[in-house]
């Protein structure tokens, strides 16, 4: 009896310590959970969509900035098209693409093996360094700049709001009056005709118009790449069979020689 009263509180500590470890484990667990979310940083709620500001950037780049840099041009900073403007240009400049399957950031050199990993990370560790200030977000320009036609990877026929299509040709005619005043000079001029007939013409439900019909920046395709490598990979075979059928038709030669040889020397008795 007395043993057994001896025994009661290490028969109470064994059975109160799942308990404790489970509460002490949930209480380190949201101490972590905590210094994390610190280490990480809040983002601030940011209405701006990452993807479709990085599209238009591109199109801006494959079908303005080339006629831009023809025309020597300079983009004025109250365009909304001017790299100022972009939200995220700073951050995607900091972008560095290692390898296909390695991303670098180039604020703090940490690697990730997928570009959306890359720009969730800029959301979380790196938001401070956006200008969040004024209208900047690109991606508000993809109604005028024809984004969904470049992101559609199949372009299926819908069928088309005649109140949003002149809501887009609004948009974008105010682009072409803002960025390339025609009072500028004959270049803006230029520059002002060429937007209204690559972005703006195509914004109407008749369909006769397309985006870009003037074209962009040239770009060297996966093809061209593939019969380049292609090339370089059979080249050295090409040579190694033209060196083989070479030294045979010499060795052919040789033997063909030395029958000849043979047969004049053997005369019949």
């Amino acid at each position: 009896m007395g043993r057994l009263k001896e025994s009661s509180p290490v028969i109470l500590l064994l059975l109160l310590f799942p308990l404790l470890h489970q509460s002490l484990t949930k209480v380190l667990g949201e101490s972590e959970s905590t210094r994390s979310g610190k280490e990480e940083g809040v983002a601030p709620e940011i209405h701006c969509s990452r993807e479709r500001s990085r599209a238009a950037w591109q199109i801006i780049q494959d079908y303005l900035t080339p006629f831009v840099e023809r025309e020597r041009y300079q983009i004025p900073n109250k365009c909304r098209l001017h790299p100022g403007n972009d939200l995220y240009r700073d951050q995607e400049q900091h972008k560095v693409h290692v390898d296909i399957y390695e991303w670098k950031c180039g604020y703090c050199r940490k690697s990730f093996n997928e570009e959306k990993f890359l720009d969730q990370h800029f959301a979380t560790r790196h938001y401070n360094l956006l200008n969040t200030t004024g209208t900047k977000c690109l991606a508000d320009l993809c109604g005028a700049l024809h984004c969904d036609y470049v992101l559609s990877s199949k372009k299926v026929k819908s069928k088309c709001n005649p109140a949003a299509a002149a809501k887009n040709r609004h948009l974008c005619e105010s682009l072409a009056n803002t960025c390339f005043p025609v009072s500028q000079g004959p270049a803006a001029s230029r520059l002002h005709e060429h937007f209204l007939r690559q972005f703006c013409d195509a914004h109407t439900c008749t369909g006769k118009n397309k985006p870009f019909p003037r074209g962009g920046k040239k770009k060297s395709g996966v093809f061209y790449l593939a019969v380049s490598i292609l090339t370089l990979m059979l080249l050295p075979l090409f040579y190694l069979l033209v060196f083989l059928h070479q030294r045979e038709k010499r060795t052919g030669t040789q033997v063909l020689r030395r029958i000849v040889k043979t047969g004049k020397k053997t005369k019949p008795s």
